[in-house]
């Protein structure tokens, strides 16, 4: 622990990450399979139980706001957190059985779009990915 505060200190740009991560702990825990009816204070509420709860999101649908049957709560005490999670991970809420367990770090995925970086269309050279419009312009006089 010294040596961590010594190493932060001396290198201050190396550790600002850790340094925020060490006074500023919040353990995220992420919930599964909820019912489509649970909102945001009821999660809250549920974990409230357990002891602080920084903030509390069930995620929805960006068109419809429909509910997509997970959410996310942030807990500064991580004993409190990981006694919810032990607790509640396979237990009945709002007629389901949830799933709870520490949220990983978003992973980054690959676009899905079937979108290349050359946006032209049909009419483009055949030897480039893409399609439809007018192809690649940047080599094209008018």
């Amino acid at each position: 622990m010294i040596v961590f505060l010594v190493r932060m200190f001396l290198f201050p740009t190396v550790f600002n990450q850790e340094y925020f991560n060490f006074l500023f702990f919040f353990m995220n825990i992420y919930i599964s399979n909820l019912s489509f009816k649970v909102e945001d204070g009821d999660l809250r509420q549920l974990f409230e139980e357990y002891g602080e709860v920084s903030s509390a999101k069930v995620i929805t649908d960006r068109y419809t706001g429909r509910s997509r049957g997970f959410g996310f709560v942030e807990m500064p005490d991580n004993e409190a957190a990981q006694k919810a999670i032990e607790e509640l991970n396979q237990a009945e809420y709002d007629g389901k059985v949830i799933t709870v367990n520490e949220a990983r770090p978003r992973e980054e995925r690959p676009n899905k779009g079937g979108r290349s970086d050359n946006r032209g269309g049909g009419y483009g050279d055949k030897r480039r990915s893409g399609g439809g419009g007018y192809g690649d312009r940047q080599n094209k006089r008018w």
